[in-house]
Parts: C-alpha cells; sequence; structure tokens
C-alpha cells in the first residue's frame, strides 16, 4: 500500500456521502464504492459494472458500532468469528435491518457486511459515516482489478474519484461465511481458510458451490459465485494433476492443438512449455505469492491475443482452495483433473 493524503481520502468520502461512486483499494482487491444506504448510488454500481441485479454486495464498515444499523438478531458464535477475523480479508452474513435497500442484498433478508484492515478503505468509511457497498472493480465477469492500472481504462469515465493505493496484499476477494443452525458454512472462500476458522470453531462447512456450478434460478446469498467470473476474453482451459508431469504433458498436449497459446503457470514448470507464452504465477510453494497475482495473469494473458489460455491448477487446500474456485470460474467450469 503507497501513502495517501489524508485530505484525499475525506474528498473521496465526500465523493460517497454525495451519492457519487469512487474506486479505491482494499487489502484483497479493488472495490466500486458507494453509500450502501443510497438506493440511487448504489444502482449506479450496477450500473457501471453491468452487474446482474440478483448478486448481492457487501456493506464495508469501518467498526463494529456501525453494526447495529444494519444488521439485527447477531448471534454470539457471529460476535465470535468477527471478533477472530475483523479487520481483514473475512465476510459475514447476517440478518439485516429495514434500512438496508433491498438492491444491496439482491432481494434477500440477509447483508453480507466486511470490515476491511486496509488504511484506505477503513479511513475512507469512517469519513463517510456511512458503510460502503462494494463489490470488486471491473466489469462484470471481467479479473477483479488488484491495481488501478488493471482496470483505469474500464472503469475512469464511471468513477467520481479514484483513490490509488498500489497493488492489493491479498489479491483475491474476501472469504464469505453464514452461521447455520451452529456450524460455519463457507460461501466463498478467500485468505480466512476453512483451517483458520476451524481453530475457532468446531463445525465449519463448505458450500457445494465453491467448485461447482450454480443453476441460473438459483438464489446466492454471496457475491461472486453465479455468473461467470473472474474471466479473460480469450477460452481459458484449467489442467490440475497431482502428478507435475502429467499436469505439464496434458498442458502441452492441448497447446499444441491450437496456432497460439498462453500458459499460465508456476515458476517451477516456465521451462517446461516450449514455444508457448508463459504467465509466470508464482511459486507453487507460496500460495499467497499466487493469490496475490493471479488476477493480473489472467488479465495480462488476453494481451497475448491468443488462441487459447491454459492454467495449472494446484491442490485445492488452504488458500489454494479460493485460488481454485476463482480459476474454476474463470474458465467458465471447463477444468480438467489428470
Amino acid at each position: 500500500m503507497v501513502n495517501i493524503d489524508e485530505q484525499e481520502i475525506i474528498n473521496a468520502a465526500k465523493v460517497i456521502k454525495g451519492g457519487g461512486l469512487v474506486l479505491f483499494p482494499t487489502e484483497t482487491v479493488y472495490g466500486i464504492g458507494a453509500n450502501g444506504l443510497n438506493e440511487t448510488a448504489v444502482k449506479n454500481i450496477f450500473k457501471a459494472k453491468g452487474r446482474a441485479s440478483d448478486n448481492p454486495l457487501i456493506l464495508h464498515i469501518s467498526h463494529a458500532d456501525m453494526l447495529k444499523d444494519i444488521a439485527k438478531d447477531i448471534s454470539e458464535l457471529e460476535y465470535k468469528l468477527m471478533d477472530a477475523f475483523w479487520p481483514g480479508p473475512f465476510t459475514i452474513v447476517l440478518n439485516k435491518t429495514d434500512i438496508v435497500p433491498t438492491v444491496v442484498t439482491g432481494g434477500l433478508d440477509t447483508v453480507a457486511v466486511r470490515m476491511p484492515r486496509n488504511k484506505i478503505a477503513n479511513r475512507l468509511i469512517h469519513y463517510a459515516g456511512v458503510p460502503i457497498a462494494a463489490p470488486s472493480a471491473n466489469i462484470s465477469g471481467k479479473p477483479s482489478g488488484t491495481c488501478v492500472e488493471d482496470v483505469y481504462d474500464e472503469l475512469k469515465n464511471s468513477m467520481d474519484y479514484i483513490i490509488d493505493g498500489g497493488k492489493c496484499e491479498v489479491g483475491i476477494e474476501s472469504t464469505v461465511v453464514k452461521v447455520e443452525n451452529g456450524s460455519v458454512r463457507i460461501l466463498r472462500p478467500g485468505r480466512i481458510t476453512k483451517e483458520d476458522i476451524e481453530s475457532i470453531v468446531s463445525s465449519v462447512i463448505l458450500d457445494e458451490h465453491i467448485l461447482g456450478e450454480v443453476k441460473e434460478n438459483e438464489k446466492v446469498l454471496s457475491p461472486g459465485m453465479k455468473y461467470r467470473h473472474y474471466a479473460p476474453k480469450t477460452k481459458c482451459i484449467m489442467i490440475y494433476s497431482e502428478n507435475n508431469e502429467n499436469m505439464v504433458n496434458r498442458i502441452n498436449e492441448i497447446a499444441n492443438e491450437y496456432s497460439k497459446a498462453t500458459v499460465i503457470c508456476s515458476r517451477e514448470n516456465k521451462d517446461k512449455y516450449v514455444g508457448k507464452e508463459i504467465l509466470d504465477y508464482g511459486s507453487k510453494t507460496n500460495l499467497e505469492e499466487i493469490s496475490s497475482n493471479i488476477f493480473s495473469m489472467l488479465r495480462n494473458a488476453d494481451k497475448n491475443e491468443s488462441d487459447i489460455i491454459l492454467i495449472e491448477g494446484i491442490e485445492s487446500k488452504g488458500i489454494g482452495l479460493a485460488i481454485m474456485n476463482r480459476l474454476i470460474r474463470a474458465c467458465s467450469h471447463e477444468f480438467y483433473i489428470v
């Protein structure tokens, strides 16, 4: 995160209070923010992104006192989770109050809430004095923006204010959970992993849609789960195997069927794809590095103007589950386990 003059954050907060849209950084990805209690302002988010109206947004708060206005009937377990993981890349779905517009929640009686730890985001909410509704900064369907340069051209004409806070630390969107009958259901995986949550709660469930498809008529409680998401314009296929040689061989086989192929792969394997355009997403021994780079890699792959983008998968464990969730959706569920 780069240092930002406090006055710049105050100016952006005035835009939020006035019903405008602000592009701003969080520790996960950049967001398109608006006053989450202003229905007209929130509708402008959907317009700027080209986002479906049944895809709920997250309300971002700067301190726990803001909860009482937007959420009700909060359980002891829900408070325990918030105490453990806030501020941070952790979103919890709670029962909403009447003050929260239904446009924020996709017509649901629940609202997703997060307290970011990024200082710029937190100060922006503080100065605005209202919860900020903010989905990821991108045109819907495209990879999320992890730096201003990623999304500037596609969003500059829709934003009333832009804060450039440098590259985001985490690089993928927050973990989203919902408490159900004493258990914690992970609706969308992120940097806060199943293992992290199990360290404080005994029963943690992975939602069936994390690695699976959502049917057209199904309601979703979490953003980023229903529609084609995180995807470059170019067709993508993901390949994964526990056997590295099998994975490399299968990617080379598919790549050879095309005139020009881009391979997004680990640093350890980048010399194994001869004659291909290579994008190195980081070391497979450092999943935090991969999560930080993956959306930029997906955007950069389009610049190669290849016929196909082939992506190495990783083990769906820890933060690897969140990375695989994003990659599967980027590939529109076209993937091979070999």
